[in-house]
């Protein structure tokens, strides 16, 4: 029998949630996706080392900051990546940035012209922005420009509709981060039946497909490997390299749980600001990992300008 990897791979779209370039030649994902957690990683393995030490010194050269340098070495990894993967390369705008579309557009848009001076065209990368309402607005404005993102740090639907009513192409719900909440807060473990954050996912994948949202829906931060294959059919799934290999390793029959023909029908939902603010304060657990995710993504950001700082000073 095909593995359970490939038989995912039949129905639903497998990225790997890594940079680790011998990770995607081994696993062979269509898309790859990038959060500073994972860069930080990246440039302090060996098989970057040549691309860091070419970007410290270009660094030292030219006077550049270790923001600038940073910002270099993003779009190096994500141009190497973009040549071991088909699909796209997501490529995260600073987390700090959450809350300041106008200084997220800028980003974004410095993000692309730097893949088009490395040969990247614009259809192969995917812009990633947290999914604040500056963020999702950001993105409306971006995909209206033919560039086309990535909103991560979903925890809740009035995000998901937002997101929807924005154009927005892709949208990353968090599924580990919801259940790790719960089973802190209820001292307990779940079975993939009632895994809160599958059934976060498998609701607003309903509300997309019975509403007839084009935007993709791609499950990331898993735990194990029953939560994804809860969600087998999915639109996409973004998953680490540990849990591919447990993928591949398995060999069990694998059943289609999400599908656009037996999606629940849901109402559609107005959202606006209002609406959006309210729905978001209205939920502790969105709340809380929405703003624990950008500080955590901030505070990696800052590891890595800090080690960049000491290469450039050294």
């Amino acid at each position: 029998m095909a593995s359970t990897l490939d038989q995912l791979r039949d129905m639903t779209t497998v990225v790997a949630d890594t940079g680790d370039m011998a990770a995607i030649k081994a696993l062979r994902p269509i898309d790859c996706t990038t959060n500073p957690s994972i860069l930080l990683k990246v440039i302090q393995s060996p098989a970057s080392e040549e691309l860091v030490a070419r970007e410290i010194e270009a660094g030292k050269a030219h006077g550049r900051t270790p923001l600038q340098v940073a910002d270099a070495l993003t779009i190096g990894v994500g141009a190497q990546l973009a040549q071991l993967v088909p699909g796209r390369v997501s490529t995260e705008v600073d987390a700090d940035l959450s809350f300041d579309r106008a200084r997220s557009l800028e980003k974004a848009r410095d993000i692309v012209r730097a893949y088009a001076e490395k040969g990247v065209p614009r259809d192969r990368i995917l812009i990633k922005l947290a999914s604040t309402w500056e963020g999702i607005r950001a993105a409306e404005i971006l995909e209206a420009e033919g560039i086309q993102c990535n909103l991560t740090l979903l925890f809740c639907l009035e995000q998901a509709v937002a997101c929807a009513e924005a154009g927005v192409f892709l949208i990353s719900p968090f599924v580990g981060r919801i259940t790790d909440y719960y089973a802190k807060a209820e001292g307990r473990t779940f079975s993939a039946e009632e895994d809160p954050g599958v059934l976060s996912v498998k609701r607003i994948y309903d509300y997309y497909k019975s509403n007839g949202v084009q935007t993709i829906v791609m499950g990331a931060s898993f735990r194990n490997t029953g939560q994804i294959t809860a969600l087998a059919g999915c639109d996409r799934l973004t998953i680490s390299p540990a849990l591919l290999h447990e993928l591949a390793g398995d060999e069990s029959e694998l059943t289609r749980r999400l599908s656009p023909d037996t999606a629940r029908p849901m109402d559609r939902l107005p959202m606006d600001e209002a609406s959006f603010r309210w729905g978001l304060n209205a939920d502790p657990m969105a709340t809380e990992k929405l703003a624990d995710g950008i500080r955590n993504f901030d505070a990696d950001h800052k590891k890595l300008l800090a080690l960049l700082a000491d290469k450039l000073a050294a």
